[in-house]
């Protein structure tokens, strides 16, 4: 069935692209010889992402789709001459994939993989384990140290599932915390961290995907942190919950169930003979401390050192002016060999693991590189050679009702991008160009609808079955995939409507120190009304 389903993806695609040559062939008029588009700055700009979309949509492949998208971009911008088809897709792919700013993120990503790796063999996480164990007295301790942990690991959503998983799993059992519920703790402290995190693999996607533009992606990300609403409230929500012992629907059932000893509910074992990957038996918890807090420092000195911090430019205007390209490749370097001195002197691993965890960190990143790339072009082609944003940005200005909605209909628009298509850096890779266009470079609106399609596009990955991130959530929980899934979405869905709610709020104040607090209210108090329920059912 799952192979038949993607053959008529696959048909399905090549009609897509067959009917849109067809139909666009009468446009082109002969004026090749400059290879001007004849649909440039028109409708059809914006039809390259739209096709990937709904491609995406159809046939879950978010690889295939923007490729199929910066296909059609080409043809459009190469008025179908197909040999200028041809060599067009490859001149824009190797001039994005080939900038200095891009080439430097993804330079930092590799580094990010590698101390990954390293920081996995070490074994600072498993001694972070066995402390815990031992000072932890109760069910709202467990869950509040998964959830530290979990903040704690903000570099990277990968290592953050696995390790947290790996090493909070005895604890939560000890303390008769079901295995969707640790998942879901995982899975809650993962990309919604990670996309509110200054350093992390997160940050440096969102970063490049404003490259082409002459704003700072950096300074734009930052600025988006206190709008994620979906982010900031997936925490409280989970504090709260821990603090209040609150759980509801399936995941009631689960919990209920854990309480009598049964931590699956479901016959499903499906890591019941899974070995545990080997890891140093040196390792202390400073093994893993040391390496996250070297890594912030040197980031942040490497973007200050860019920014002239060090020539006497004050602290702030240098973050502001810094080339965070640069700046994080120098800091993650600078960490490496911190990492590296940490660990090979007290052998805590040895030269050889090392030298092993450069390939495996590189192969971490692979399909994250690829995203990025993919979408680099397509959006080098919708914005650079078609003219989107001159098109977009006429057909919106002075519209203030499409202006005000915005942002919660691209909400909306990227979770069910990202839940059909199980990732969320191919989303906002596929968004973030669109956004560009229609607003004014960092007004708070254009930051405000940034914030929305990243909060979205966090939302769907998180609920989605087919995501990666959900997939290793469940591993690491070692809870059988559906139950994880089954036991999240009504959880995650209330902090999505409250989301939808702010950012309706949010196009109207532009005030982020007054919608936040209100969304916060806004939580706290469907939670009460909820736990409200659950008592007089249980009282009942």
């Amino acid at each position: 069935m799952n192979r038949a389903r993607k053959g008529l993806g696959l048909i399905l695609c090549l009609m897509l692209a067959v009917c849109v040559f067809a139909g666009m062939t009468v446009f082109a008029d002969g004026a090749e010889a400059e290879y001007v588009s004849n649909m440039y700055s028109t409708f059809w700009a914006l039809v390259p992402p739209i096709v990937a979309i709904i491609l995406a949509l159809l046939t879950k492949e978010v690889y295939f789709s923007l490729f199929i998208g910066i296909v059609t971009g080409a043809l459009f911008y190469a008025n179908f001459n197909p040999v200028k088809t041809v060599t067009s897709i490859f001149e824009v792919m190797t001039a994005k994939a080939g900038d200095s700013w891009n080439m430097g993120i993804l330079i930092f990503l590799v580094v990010l993989g590698i101390m990954v790796s390293l920081m996995t063999k070490a074994g600072g996480s498993a001694a972070y384990g066995a402390w815990a164990s031992k000072k932890i007295k109760s069910k709202r301790g467990a869950s509040l140290a998964t959830v530290g942990l979990g903040a704690l690991i903000f570099i990277d959503d990968y290592f953050n599932c696995l390790t947290v998983g790996s090493v909070m799993r005895p604890v939560t059992d000890k303390f008769k915390i079901s295995r969707a519920k640790l998942a879901y703790l995982i899975d809650a402290t993962a990309a919604p961290v990670c996309i509110i995190a200054p350093i992390s693999s997160w940050a440096a996607a969102v970063t490049s995907s404003a490259e082409g533009s002459s704003i700072d992606g950096f300074a734009m990300f930052l600025q988006t942190i206190p709008y994620n609403f979906y982010a900031l409230l997936t925490i409280v929500m989970l504090v709260t919950m821990a603090i209040m012992k609150l759980d509801f629907g399936p995941m009631g059932v689960h919990e209920k169930n854990a309480e009598k000893g049964d931590l699956y509910t479901t016959d499903a074992r499906p890591y019941a003979n899974v070995s545990e990957d080997s890891v140093s038996s040196k390792g202390r918890v400073f093994d893993l401390i040391i390496p996250v807090i070297a890594l912030i420092a040197c980031c942040v000195i490497g973007m200050v050192y860019t920014g002239g911090f060090f020539d006497g430019v004050p602290f702030i205007q240098a973050f502001a002016d810094c080339d965070a390209s640069v700046g994080l490749v120098l800091g993650s370097f600078a960490a490496l060999v911190i990492t590296f001195l940490l660990y090979i002197p007290r052998r805590v691993i040895t030269f050889r693991q090392f030298a092993d965890s450069i390939p495996e960190g590189f192969r971490q990143m692979v399909p994250a590189i690829l995203i990025l790339v993919f979408a680099w072009t397509l959006s080098g082609f919708c914005r650079d050679q078609l003219g989107a944003g001159e098109y977009v940005g006429a057909l919106v200005q002075g519209n203030a009702t499409a202006t005000t909605l915005l942002p919660a209909i691209l909400f909306l628009v990227a979770l069910g991008l990202a839940f059909a298509t199980g990732t969320s850096w191919g989303t906002f890779g596929i968004l973030i160009p669109i956004v560009l266009a229609v607003f004014p470079e960092m007004s708070q609106m254009l930051v405000i609808t940034i914030a929305a399609s990243l909060a979205g596009a966090v939302c769907g990955d998180h609920i989605s079955p087919i995501s990666d991130t959900t997939i290793m959530a469940s591993t690491g929980a070692q809870c059988d995939h559906i139950n994880h899934v089954s036991t999240q979405i009504p959880y995650a869905l209330i902090v999505a409507a409250v989301s939808f709610v702010g950012y309706i709020l949010a196009a109207l104040i532009q005030n982020v120190y007054i919608v936040l607090p209100i969304t916060i209210v806004i939580l706290l108090a469907v939670l009460f009304i909820i736990k409200a329920v659950v008592n007089k059912k249980a009282n009942a």
